[in-house]
């Protein structure tokens, strides 16, 4: 049965919009979805006016013609380990400061009335004036989860200036040392590194984001010894400073992730995905180094082999999707072969072509290109050099995919016959064109 407020309007529901669209509304940044808040309402009159429930145990609820989500104003109480170990609280009585309360961020613990009032009890405006991230109360160490939510705010609004506050990494810190991030699902982990990886923007504000930020907060409150240790330990780890200045492998991972955000601008918006798959493939092309003997040092040869098993771990263990694991299981293994293309012979490149499937994924082969032309500049003051081997690549890899079966097939050749016809052709086409490219070898 109805409360005796069931005759409740729309237009007299008590709503507020909150969280993230106010944040960017105040920041002048572009506004991706809006979230309501009503408070003093019961589930029933929502129900009542045509509201639809998500969900049995979460307060969130479908505007009937909109479809834009409005939440009950709710309290939650820690009750289990993990995210999900939550109590919550949903009554006409909560009000907007206790529910405003249990926000991760202060910039984040904003709501504006219908009228334009804003309302911050947290000090939420002058935590975005000087471009500060500061938890809201010590609720913020019961959610493991919020650890990369920092992160991922961090690095989607470093460009504006913002950093994190010293004892909201601390609390950051604590978390980590808990063991509480255990207790993340591996879906949830990737959809934080994932949304990092693609800035987590607006589509109008994907190009200028800093996702090296994220990776650096999660080393520096020690969660990434937590969550990924074989890209944890690449810091510290020293490389030929003739060929990486920066010495640093971790430092030069971070700068090879800030070239793929540059490079992969050029993507189609409608590829987005390919974005970001380039920019995991970043992150894990240098994974063998962190195995290599200390007594070898600064040396790491080989260390795209052995680097493989280690992609292959961190991917299982996220559950990273296929696409983004083949890619970067190239790029691990061959990113040397592309730095050092005019030193290979012709039939190296064909092989690695091979290997690469260029003739089934001519698209990747370019994704392939990026991500090791990210590498190669992501090195202190590499950043402007020019990179031939990228075209002469390019060039080979197109003389070679113009060799079909056809011709053979005309001359009456059948089975292994044209694939051994058809290998020659390309091994050909590729010995013109490493002939024809002479004069772009830097060497």
């Amino acid at each position: 049965m109805l409360t005796n407020n069931s005759e409740i309007k729309n237009s007299q529901l008590n709503t507020y919009l909150v969280g993230g669209a106010v944040r960017d509304m105040l920041l002048n940044r572009p506004i991706k979805d809006k979230d309501y808040l009503v408070v003093g309402a019961s589930v029933e009159q929502m129900k009542a006016l045509g509201y639809q429930q998500v969900g049995k145990d979460f307060p969130v609820f479908l505007h009937p013609k909109t479809k834009a989500e409005y939440a009950l104003a709710r309290t939650e109480r820690k009750q289990g380990q993990g995210y999900t170990g939550f109590s919550c609280y949903f009554a006409p009585d909560v009000t907007i400061e206790e529910d405003l309360k249990r926000r991760d961020l202060t910039v984040n613990a904003m709501a504006m009335h219908d009228n334009g009032e804003i309302i911050d009890p947290y000090n939420g405006q002058k935590d975005l004036n000087d471009r500060i991230l500061r938890h809201v109360s010590d609720a913020f160490l019961e959610d493991p989860l919020r650890v990369l939510r920092v992160a991922r705010f961090a690095a989607r609004y470093h460009k504006y200036g913002f950093t994190i506050a010293e004892e909201t990494l601390r609390l950051m810190q604590e978390i980590s040392a808990s063991g509480e991030l255990k207790s993340l699902t591996p879906e949830r982990v990737w959809q934080e590194m994932q949304l990092s990886l693609a800035d987590g923007g607006a589509s109008s504000d994907t190009n200028s984001g800093n996702p090296e930020v994220f990776f650096e907060v999660l080393k520096q409150c020690n969660a990434l010894a937590e969550l990924w240790p074989e890209l944890d330990v690449l810091w510290g780890i020293p490389n030929p400073a003739l060929w990486h200045p920066e010495i640093c492998s971790g430092l030069h991972t971070m700068m090879v992730l800030q070239q793929a955000v540059l490079l992969t601008q050029v993507i189609p918006v409608e590829q987005s995905d390919n974005k970001t798959a380039v920019r995991f493939a970043a992150l894990c092309h240098d994974l063998g180094k962190g195995i290599t003997s200390d007594k070898l040092w600064p040396s790491h040869k080989g260390h795209e082999k052995t680097g493989l098993p280690l992609v292959e771990k961190i991917c299982r263990q996220l559950k990273v999707p296929s696409h983004y694991k083949q890619l970067a299981l190239k790029v691990c293994e061959f990113h040397l072969h592309c730095h050092k293309a005019f030193e290979l012979k012709a039939s190296t490149l064909l092989k690695m072509f091979d290997q690469l499937d260029i003739w089934r994924k001519p698209e990747e082969f370019e994704l392939f290109l990026m991500a090791c032309k990210s590498d190669f500049l992501g090195r202190l003051g590499f950043d402007n050099r020019p990179y031939p081997q990228e075209q002469y690549l390019q060039a080979a890899v197109k003389a070679a995919r113009l060799v079909t079966a056809k011709p053979f097939i005309e001359q009456g050749l059948q089975g292994p016959a044209i694939k051994e016809a058809m290998a020659k052709a390309r091994l050909s086409a590729i010995v013109k064109i490493k002939a024809d490219s002479a004069h772009l070898n830097p060497t």
